[in-house]
């Protein structure tokens, strides 16, 4: 009983957070506030009413469209109403206590990030740098890896992804890494310490491969020059192994 309260508020906080993570994906890459003014259809303006602000009930009771223009409602917000829920559920499952509320704030700071970053291919500063901090509080505080392995990561993951950067720049005289990716790596090295950074790289690699491999397998052709959104690669196995390797404060 106390397990199924657990996952079933860790979703239900998760998709009011997922909520507003959607307007936010949607209107903040469009220079719109996602917190200015109330909710409207994105089609008609038409506000919105509380009824219809439910999150994923509301979706599927008007059928995915406005009820009054009966314009289609962007996919997106179901989507990531449903994936910030499994992101709290989830967290609420392998840490019970103050310790699942870090991990489920972790993991919805970091799926704004990575979706952000997939769609379009940019990682803010406001996403990224706030991370650092908070990594290192949370070392402070006894949450996960101990402080002095977090402050290595976040300088390390910075430096490593930077000088790769830098010498691709002068070697093939293009960009090849986007500016927030080092500032990211530096960010998980601040909540996973240095020593888990290569697992990072080395699944965000595998992700990669697999999602080349399933765009071949769509017929989807693939070159050489094509953008890969490194940071949602390293976000995924990122927040998988701060599921694994943190835990709960001595004190507690």
């Amino acid at each position: 009983m106390i397990e199924a309260f657990q996952i079933s508020s860790g979703f239900v906080l998760g998709t009011l957070i997922g909520s507003y993570l959607a307007t936010l994906l949607i209107r903040w890459p469009a220079g719109r506030s996602a917190a200015a003014g109330r909710s409207a259809c994105d089609a008609c303006r038409r506000t919105l009413r509380p009824s219809e602000l439910v999150p994923v009930l509301s979706h599927l009771l008007s059928g995915g469209r406005c009820r009054t223009c009966k314009a289609a409602i962007d996919p997106k917000h179901l989507a990531v109403e449903l994936a910030a829920g499994a992101v709290g559920a989830v967290a609420m499952v392998a840490h019970p206590g103050w310790l699942g509320l870090v991990t489920a704030a972790l993991g919805w700071w970091l799926l704004i990030a990575a979706l952000i970053d997939l769609y379009h291919h940019w990682l803010p500063d406001e996403l990224t740098l706030p991370l650092i901090p908070l990594g290192l509080l949370a070392g402070w505080a006894g949450y996960g890896p101990d402080l002095e392995a977090r402050l290595i990561g976040a300088a390390a993951g910075f430096l490593v992804l930077w000088l790769i950067a830098y010498a691709y720049r002068k070697l093939r005289h293009r960009e090849g890494m986007g500016g927030g990716d080092p500032k990211l790596f530096a960010a998980l090295g601040a909540w996973l310490g240095w020593m888990h950074l290569p697992m990072v790289l080395l699944g965000a690699g595998l992700v990669g491969i697999a999602a080349i491999a399933a765009a071949r397998a769509r017929g989807q052709a693939v070159s050489a020059t094509d953008r890969l959104p490194l940071g949602t690669l390293m976000i995924l196995p990122a927040w998988a192994i701060w599921l694994v390797i943190a835990r709960q404060p001595l004190d507690f």
